[in-house]
């Protein structure tokens, strides 16, 4: 998929007092040469002169030509984009899952940082931080009123610096600091347990270059703890995607050899594909197969699939490739709809653009876009119901969304209704103290939709939504 950016020819445009005075532009499209509209960029170099000469106050000219590369992108869809420095090294640490930091699981609480779990073998792990820590002041820097994002960043820094971490641990109602080295941490994209004799569970939270390996890993501990398992199910819920070969590799695991995992579809040749559960279209970083280890019975136990408004890309490629092979019953509610495939070219040694170059589709031909998948079961979040999930963002929702290319859009009269309500009862519940409207985490003993899994797998009744309804693709407004 990261293929080299073609380049035509050189681009040379000559600015005299703003005005665009020569003009020697090709690109490649659909793998022939075709001029650029001469007009347009003539204006293009006007407003970039007069910006530069008559704005109130000087400008800087990279600054101005990278802010218009990047709007010309962001004009296209949501998921295309322009990179620059800081950027770059942010994909690159969200796709390989590494980064320098302390190494722990979180979310926000209260306007505090909470600890969900640290990364096992990670500084915080060696520190002794522990699941429901609430870190108070990164430093000197209280961390009441930052963002979870901004809080993010004062953690994670260079190699080997020192950061001080305030903490206050609720159960033993008392506050402490602790001073972690930072180092390169490698995440856990991957976790699993055994959850009563005969089933385990294996939840997937992003597809990352470890998550093959990881998985792999995990299967082999399942079936050791217990070599006589009856079901699995696979938790792909709120994954919001990652690297395509791993979507591939995972599939592979469950169905048979050399059949259609999922294609693709744009302009060009090369952005037509048909990716098989094959070792040639999931080979591991080190060129060796990562399933190699995998028992043989893993491809014949019975599977459940969990999915929600949050599964995207790259889990709605497993979903519907396993739903179209029955080889899995996918349960839960339909997923985000992401079926846009993006590529990386390069600018330069840390520059790029992310573009989308074509659809997904799953092995029968239906298109993921702005559709997502549509379970086999429906299943509510809680035995009450989903009353949020009116609220939850999807594909469609998003502003200049692709389209399916595949028409069947449709206008939503009851959606916004929906909505209302779900709003008025989510300011009902913020009104509750926090531990009562808290959900449960997912693989607990309270995962509602985990526990319909199981009763699924056992052949027990299973209590099916019913409010969910197959949400069809809505009219585009851009």
């Amino acid at each position: 998929m990261g293929h080299k950016l073609k380049i035509a020819g050189w681009v040379g445009v000559g600015l005299v007092a703003g005005v665009l005075t020569t003009v020697s532009l090709q690109t490649v499209a659909r793998n022939t040469l075709s001029p650029l509209p001469l007009e347009e960029l003539q204006q293009l170099a006007a407003v970039f002169g007069m910006v530069k000469s008559d704005y109130v106050e000087p400008v800087d000219e990279k600054k101005l030509i990278t802010e218009a590369i990047a709007g010309m992108v962001a004009s296209l869809d949501p998921h295309s984009q322009y990179f620059d420095k800081k950027s770059f090294k942010e994909f690159k640490e969200g796709t390989s899952g590494k980064f320098v930091g302390v190494g722990i699981e979180i979310t926000q609480e209260d306007g505090l940082v909470k600890v969900v779990s640290p990364i096992e073998g990670s500084p915080a792990f060696r520190a002794g931080l522990k699941p429901n820590d609430l870190i108070t002041r990164v430093d000197e820097t209280a961390v009441k009123g930052l963002t979870l994002n901004e809080a993010v960043k004062r953690m994670r820094g260079e190699p080997n610096t020192k950061v001080l971490l305030t903490v206050y641990r609720k159960d033993e109602n008392r506050t402490f600091t602790v001073t972690i080295v930072r180092e390169e941490i490698k995440q856990q994209s991957v976790r699993a347990k055994n959850l009563e004799p005969g089933y385990a569970w294996i939840r997937i939270s992003q597809f990352q270059e470890r998550t093959v390996d990881d998985f792999a890993r995990k299967v082999e501990e399942i079936y050791k703890a217990d070599p006589a398992l009856k079901g699995l199910v696979l938790d792909l819920r709120n994954d919001p995607g990652g690297l395509l070969n791993a979507a591939v590799a995972v599939s592979s695991a469950f169905l048979p050899e050399n059949v259609t995992v999922v294609s693709t579809n744009g302009q060009t040749a090369d952005s037509k594909q048909v990716l098989k559960s094959s070792l040639r279209d999931y080979i591991g970083h080190d060129g060796l197969d990562p399933l190699k280890t995998l028992p043989n019975t893993l491809k014949k136990l019975p599977l459940v699939v969990l999915v929600n408004e949050g599964s995207a890309s790259a889990s709605e490629i497993v979903a519907g490739a396993l739903q179209d092979h029955k080889r899995a019953t996918i349960m839960g509610s339909q997923t985000f709809g992401k079926g846009s495939v993006q590529t990386f070219r390069p600018l330069g040694p840390d520059t790029g653009l992310k573009i989308t170059t074509s659809r997904y589709y799953t092995p029968s031909g239906k298109s993921i876009q702005a559709k997502g998948i549509v379970p086999d079961v429906m299943v509510d979040d809680t035995e009450e119901g989903s009353p949020y999930a009116a609220l939850r963002m999807r594909e469609a929702d998003l502003g200049k969304h692709l389209g399916s290319g595949q028409g069947d859009e449709v206008k939503d009269a009851t959606r916004e209704k929906a909505r209302e309500d779900a709003l008025k009862r989510l300011e009902e519940e913020s009104r509750k103290p926090v531990a009562e409207r808290r959900p449960p985490e997912f693989g607990s003993e309270k995962d509602f939709q985990l526990i319909q899994a199981l009763n699924q797998l056992k052949g027990k009744p299973v209590l099916v939504s019913k409010t969910q309804v197959e949400r069809k693709e809505e009219v585009k407004e851009n």
